[in-house]
């Protein structure tokens, strides 16, 4: 891609987060936003209204409805990046070629599924996460399933009895889940009731489990329990605080840190 259209592509990417953040926004409030004239905002925000993802309305614009999902869900991916790409190298790097896996819906997942895309290995691949199925398209070493159910539009994720009943049939060699929260009470929370029963299910049908998760999900809190981190092997980043070292320790959660941008 020429510079033109990397810069061009950047602010796109601009003026969708900048709607997302703050809602309906004047011309002159997105051009601030992302150092554009007033002309050339005009003419993105048509091709974004032409793409589906904007609405124009007088004087501004707002993000479409239907499009803020996607858009939520591209906002999380963006958040702690360098440390969820640095945990999913330290991933990969377990991985045992022609053997079975469950990736999870996650963000931190994604970038393991994205590490396999890129160094693919033989691999049968399962998944409940449409975005991380999405990942290997036509990517032949590999052997992908992704579960049915119930669509969670919040996560791009198929979740429910369905899902479940599926999971009951098959047996992986290693999980890799994420974590909406991680709990003062040292356990894995999610914000979402059949999500974090469809992650319960997982950890019995797997004989190794990771948890994949960077330290800014630590000392966080959601509604439903899914498990306690000592059920699994913890992957996370270095930027850790000595506290909660020392509860992993304590509770005995095998754990690896990795410094952020060594894996890169």
């Amino acid at each position: 891609m020429s510079q033109g259209g990397g810069l061009k592509t950047d602010r796109l990417d601009g003026i969708r987060s900048h709607l997302y953040a703050h809602g309906f926004s004047t011309i002159q409030d997105l051009a601030d936003a992302v150092g554009a004239s007033l002309a050339t905002v005009r003419r993105d925000l048509q091709i974004l209204e032409e793409s589906g993802v904007i609405d124009r309305v007088h004087g501004g614009a707002r993000i479409a409805e239907g499009s803020s999902v996607e858009l939520a869900f591209q906002e999380r991916e963006k958040r702690q990046l360098a440390a969820k790409r640095a945990i999913a190298a330290a991933a990969y790097e377990t991985l045992v070629p022609r053997t079975a896996i469950f990736l999870d819906a996650g963000t931190t997942v994604l970038q393991l599924a994205r590490r396999i895309r890129i160094n693919p290995i033989p691999l049968r691949i399962f998944t409940n996460g449409l975005i991380v199925a999405q990942e290997f398209l036509n990517v032949p070493t590999l052997d992908v399933t992704l579960l049915g159910g119930q669509l969670r539009s919040e996560n791009a994720s198929m979740v429910g009895p369905q899902a479940e009943a599926m999971l009951e049939t098959i047996w992986f060699d290693q999980l890799f889940l994420g974590a909406s929260a991680i709990s003062t009470d040292g356990a894995i929370y999610s914000v979402d009731s059949a999500e974090a029963s469809l992650n319960r299910r997982m950890l019995t049908r797997s004989a190794n489990r990771s948890v994949l998760a960077d330290s800014t999900k630590f000392g966080t809190t959601a509604t439903y329990k899914v498990a306690p981190l000592s059920e699994a092997r913890l992957i996370t980043d270095a930027a850790l605080g000595a506290e909660w070292r020392r509860q992993l320790e304590d509770a005995s959660v095998e754990t690896r840190y990795v410094t952020i941008g060594a894996q890169e």
